[in-house]
């Protein structure tokens, strides 16, 4: 990879995460945002106290303020992907641009998302004591951390034990080890249960369903469009006109045998 084909890279990167980030919304808007409004309807029928005026209302939130953060975020993440495909791409078997796009996106929705997810799920308003807010944040982005360390050495792993135990058992030995470490990170890292009382149960769990499913639509999303934009820029097809003059090349070679 030299540094056009990375700029290049990251360009499109860069798109992909734009055009992954449309779906996305699309789903955080029907799917997130009426549980948001339940929550909050729970919140202000159980509040004690009389909040002043708004300073950005809820309609503002769940339209543009929505829209900026997940685009934002599709963008961001997409260029910090398409890094990751370069780096990775060679390095992890013989994939193709396609291929590795792919696996990046999978593993990026599996480090980066699912298992914090599983120790520290999303929470609509109402959820949680604001006393552990800090605590919570930290914790999340430590498991974010550790997740993804332990995904990019359970790969150096299985690459190391690939030569002596063949690629499917070395997977399969690097698969076991990542679970076991992020068990024993499960185990020993807090948790918090806070939901209130009386918070609708069926709310929550949809919630935490609708985030789940609008990380994995921007991530499947992102692996079809910036595989397609890679895969169209290192590996190109021959054009017709390539294909003529191939035939010629052929052609005239073989007139020019004794």
């Amino acid at each position: 990879m030299n540094s056009i084909s990375v700029r290049a890279l990251l360009v499109r990167g860069m798109l992909a995460g734009l055009a992954a980030a449309l779906p996305a919304l699309a789903v955080a808007y029907l799917l997130g945002e009426p549980r948001v409004d339940s929550a909050i309807a729970f919140e202000e029928a159980h509040s004690h106290e009389h909040g002043g005026a708004e300073l950005v209302s809820r309609t503002m939130q769940s339209t543009a303020g929505l829209s900026t953060g997940v685009l934002v975020y599709g963008v961001a993440f997409g260029g910090i992907a398409a890094l990751a495909v370069c780096v990775a791409l060679g390095r992890i078997g013989r994939f193709g641009p396609r291929a590795t796009a792919a696996l990046v996106s999978l593993g990026a929705l599996v480090a980066g998302y699912l298992v914090p997810f599983f120790k520290y799920p999303a929470n609509p308003p109402a959820v949680g004591d604001p006393s552990t807010l800090d605590q919570r944040t930290t914790l999340y982005f430590l498991m974010v951390v550790l997740s993804v360390l332990l995904s990019v050495g359970a790969v150096i792993l299985g690459k190391r034990l690939a030569p002596r135990l063949g690629n499917w058992n070395a997977t399969v030995a690097a698969s076991v080890a990542f679970i076991v470490a992020v068990g024993l990170a499960y185990a020993f890292l807090p948790s918090f249960n806070e939901v209130p009382e009386g918070f609708p149960a069926t709310v929550l769990w949809q919630f935490r369903l609708a985030a789940l499913t609008v990380q994995c639509t921007l991530w499947a999303s992102f692996g079809l469009v910036f595989g397609h934009l890679a895969e169209r820029l290192l590996a190109p097809r021959p054009t017709a006109e390539d294909q003529v003059a191939a035939t010629g090349a052929t052609g005239l070679a073989t007139a020019e045998r004794p």
